[in-house]
């Protein structure tokens, strides 16, 4: 049986998978290994430490965080480049496909079981039509599933780099605050990892808080993010207000690309985050904010919002873009 690699390259880590698809589609992951991509000098090193002989290999298909441009990925949030003309000559393999992340989460979403999706909103009117995904991770990825009426056909956006647009009176203050930090403030600087950072920094030195330091000093130290969350989930008022506004902004910006996708097929929320931290409060204040569209709340309401659960669905949108029989051109 033919065997392939997919890989999963983000700002953090990289996860790569040897696997092999039956004619019905059916995924079977035979090893897999995790790195961490800032340790790395590049792609090909990772390949070759994972799977030093590759004359087994029939295609490599490669989800990365970032816009793909003539074969050549300057990764978001990493400094080196990836190149298929320079991977192909270090690993022999001629199949090689470079997509985005999550434009590959999108290819994986049709052979997703039930199992691996959690409904937070079903409408009672549903209309086929084209299809989201947003997912808050390292940073904030986008991506569409434009349907023809049989088929959805996945596409790539850098939808998380749109400026940042406030609504009230807080959000501007937010928006000058990272301002003074970036220069261009986008959702991605608010809506993922860093934007809990973020959000957290802002809070903390514009509002009094009654912040023990120690709390506060180790909660500072680590993955500030997940710290941020875990305080959150216990009660720290500091951290409550940083995941209510992180929840808020993941809503209104799920809205922005549902109206402008009318994504009557439904939108996905993936990523490493909001699967974690999700409870009953969350979805009820993201539910108030995302139908929060004045005339087009009609609309929305025809869209099913659907959290994905599995934790490698970028993996496994990578592994089904190239199925066999179904290699796409080079």
């Amino acid at each position: 049986m033919k065997q392939y690699l997919a890989l999963d390259v983000g700002g953090t880590k990289t996860h790569i998978a040897l696997f092999t698809l039956s004619a019905a589609a059916e995924l079977k992951i035979h090893k897999e290994k995790k790195y961490k991509t800032q340790d790395a000098q590049g792609l090909a090193e990772m390949l070759m430490d994972f799977h030093p002989d590759m004359s087994d290999i029939e295609a490599i298909s490669i989800a990365i965080a970032g816009p793909v441009i003539d074969d050549e990925v300057q990764l978001t949030n990493v400094s080196w480049k990836v190149e298929k003309k320079q991977l192909v000559e270090a690993t022999g393999v001629s199949h090689i496909y470079l997509l985005n992340d999550l434009e590959a989460s999108a290819y994986g979403i049709p052979y997703m079981p039930e199992s691996d999706l959690h409904h937070i909103f079903e409408s009672e009117k549903v209309i086929p039509g084209n299809a989201a995904v947003i997912a808050p991770g390292t940073g904030l990825g986008e991506a569409g599933l434009y349907w023809d009426g049989k088929h959805f056909h996945p596409f790539a956006t850098e939808g998380g780099h749109c400026d940042f647009s406030p609504r009230d009176k807080t959000d501007v203050s937010l928006l000058i605050f990272l301002q003074h930090k970036y220069g261009h403030v986008s959702w991605e600087r608010l809506v993922s990892g860093m934007g809990i950072v973020n959000i957290f920094d802002f809070l903390r030195i514009s509002v009094d808080y009654d912040l023990d330091p120690e709390l506060e000093a180790t909660m500072l130290q680590g993955d500030i993010a997940a710290n941020v969350s875990k305080a959150a989930m216990d009660g720290e008022q500091v951290a409550v207000d940083t995941m209510r506004l992180f929840i808020r902004f993941l809503a209104i910006e799920s809205a922005n690309m549902a109206l402008k996708f009318k994504s009557t097929g439904g939108l996905y929320i993936g990523g490493g985050i909001v699967p974690k931290v999700w409870n009953p409060t969350y979805q009820e204040m993201f539910l108030e904010h995302f139908f929060d569209v004045g005339r087009m709340e009609a609309l929305l309401r025809c869209m099913n919002v659907t959290i994905i659960l599995n934790p490698i669905s970028v993996l496994f949108g990578a592994a089904h873009y190239i199925s066999p029989g179904k290699l796409p051109k080079a």
